[in-house]
């Protein structure tokens, strides 16, 4: 038997309003374009020129001519051509040993990269860059201001936390 006390309670909380979802920020969308489009309204912000590789595909035919002879033919052909990106990136100032070692950690916790975290820009660190950033859009070895926001790393702004998508 509940007392008097307990249902008045319980009807109170049940008149309270609902809180917002906040468990989770939006994630911000990776995003880069062909075209240079340096914002100088956001002179907080770095932008950055990268060239995404050339994916060439290597080719081997086997073929018998008009004697029986098997002659091999091997040829390159692109599958997708090298393009130029530019995105938003973390300025220069920002790349501090303990941001590094940061963004080394973050990507060790997620697999992209075995640890330690050195704090130092290295190969191994650039190919875990690519390959975190390269799954969302971005073939790219320099970390995009995005991807440091989805790595945690990064501060969202206020609208960015707020958006729907």
């Amino acid at each position: 038997m509940f007392r008097p006390s307990i249902l008045a309670l319980l009807a109170l909380s049940a008149c309270a309003p609902a809180r917002p979802d906040v468990s989770r920020f939006v994630e911000p969308i990776l995003h880069a374009t062909p075209e240079q489009r340096v914002d100088l309204t956001r002179p907080q912000i770095c932008q950055t020129r990268d060239e995404t590789p050339a994916v060439v595909e290597t080719v081997t035919e086997s073929r018998a001519d008009s004697g029986g002879r098997y002659h091999t033919e091997t040829t390159h052909r692109i599958v997708a051509a090298r393009d130029e990106i530019w995105f938003d990136t973390p300025c220069r100032d920002a790349w501090t040993p303990e941001f590094i070692a940061s963004v080394q950690r973050a990507l060790i916790v997620r697999g992209y990269m075995d640890g330690p975290a050195t704090g130092g820009i290295d190969r191994e660190t650039r190919q875990a860059i690519r390959a975190f950033q390269k799954v969302e859009g971005i073939n790219s070895d320099v970390l995009s201001i995005a991807a440091g926001k989805r790595l945690g790393l990064i501060v969202y702004d206020r609208e960015e936390a707020l958006a729907e998508r």
